[in-house]
């Protein structure tokens, strides 16, 4: 007799088995996918719409561009000293210029006779002056003369003086005839010495009232002079060699006083004025050097002034040739100038690009190896020319950028490139 024997039931079937392997495997992948998935916001572009630089090693060329406009290299202008009616126009504008050439005559009745008053008015005051020096010197030669004669008494009586005294020491003449010699010739002696002292005190205050006399009367010639030289003023001549530049003036018209009536223009040289952005006022200085190229030939300039001055966020400088300047340069050209602020030095670089008006230097997309994506990367850029940036932080020699514009890319972290 046989028994039946009790058959167990498995446990883990191959069914449970898969069942909870699924299991495992979802909760694994749900646990990777929190912990370890990469949750950076993502978005697709097109690489061809793109821009890439790469990050090199190189020579940092520290320079700005700019624009001159060729000038003169000296210009003077011409204003009128005297205002008046143009009487005559002996030069025309563009015409070359010596030294001294008379440009126009300008006539003004009133002044003329304000000049004729005031030459009578110095005159009459010179010849009260004259009078003045004359009375002096004629009281001088007065007391010298006194002097003279006193002298003259003296030297008569003093041998009569002393023969009577001889005489009266002998008792050959009498007391009152001796007296009578001795009284006069001491009253002479006395009176020189009065008169002497007198002339001296005369004498210092007359030295003193002729040299204030004097002092007034080249004063009064000066004024003399340049009473006469108004009169001058009238005729506008030039002051220096050049070429005239002036408005279109016709006869008669009337010219007020300090108006600007043109120019004149120094060709032999010239120099460029140039407009620069006030963001680099704090760096430039007297010295600097800017090259600009001209029928194939490059051409250096020099900073030599500075005007500080702002209009419309730019101030200016004047710049000059350091060697012989371009030939042919005409005053009013526009040459384009490369403007060195700072010295060459290698420098990590990356393409100047769109995307700095987006993110300000702060950041950039980097491209991974492969290619298939680009990364946002936080970087630090120093000095900027137009062609590079100047790389402090954040980026290695070889990286790979995005210097396009980032405005359709949002804020996403990731660039997915198809």
């Amino acid at each position: 007799m046989t028994m039946d024997r009790k058959i167990k039931k498995k446990k883990w079937t191959l069914k449970r088995i898969s069942i909870y392997g699924f299991g495992l495997l979802f909760v694994a992948f749900i646990l990777w996918s929190f912990l370890f998935a990469d949750k950076r916001s993502k978005v697709k572009i097109d690489a061809e719409k793109i821009t890439i630089g790469t990050v090199q090693n190189g020579i940092f060329q520290d320079f700005i561009p700019v624009t001159g406009s060729v000038l003169p290299i000296e210009t003077r202008f011409l204003d009128a000293i005297e205002g008046g009616t143009i009487q005559s126009i002996e030069k025309e504008s563009g015409e070359i210029l010596k030294k001294g050439d008379v440009i126009m005559r300008l006539t003004n009745t009133s002044l003329e006779l304000s000049v004729l008053a005031q030459e009578a008015s110095l005159y009459e005051q010179i010849n009260r002056s004259s009078t003045t020096r004359l009375s002096l010197n004629q009281n001088d030669l007065n007391q010298q003369a006194q002097l003279a004669e006193i002298d003259y008494q003296i030297e008569l009586l003093k041998p009569q003086y002393e023969r009577y005294k001889t005489l009266y020491e002998k008792n050959l003449i009498s007391k009152r005839e001796f007296e009578e010699v001795e009284e006069m010739y001491k009253y002479n002696k006395k009176r020189k010495e009065l008169t002497y002292a007198s002339y001296r005190a005369d004498s210092l205050s007359r030295s003193y009232q002729l040299n204030q006399i004097n002092a007034s009367e080249r004063r009064m010639m000066q004024s003399l002079e340049g009473v006469g030289r108004i009169l001058e003023n009238l005729v506008i001549r030039a002051p220096i060699a050049g070429q005239l530049a002036a408005p279109d003036l016709e006869l008669g018209q009337s010219i007020v006083q300090g108006e600007r009536v043109g120019q004149i223009d120094v060709l032999d040289s010239f120099k460029v004025r140039v407009r620069i952005d006030e963001l680099y006022l704090p760096r430039t200085e007297k010295g600097l050097f800017g090259t600009f190229n001209l029928a194939g030939e490059q051409y250096e300039l020099v900073i030599t002034k500075i005007y500080p001055t702002i209009t419309e966020g730019r101030f200016e400088v004047d710049m000059e040739f350091t060697q012989e300047q371009a030939p042919g340069i005409k005053r009013g050209q526009s040459v384009r100038i490369r403007l060195q602020l700072g010295n060459s030095e290698e420098r990590l670089l990356l393409p100047v690009g769109g995307f700095y008006k987006d993110t300000g230097g702060n950041w950039v997309y980097v491209l991974e190896k492969d290619g298939s994506q680009a990364v946002r990367r936080d970087i630090r850029l120093g000095r900027k020319n137009p062609e590079y940036f100047e790389v402090t932080s954040g980026l290695e020699a070889g990286d790979r950028v995005i210097t396009s514009s980032y405005d359709h890319f949002g804020d996403n972290e990731v660039l997915l490139l198809k």
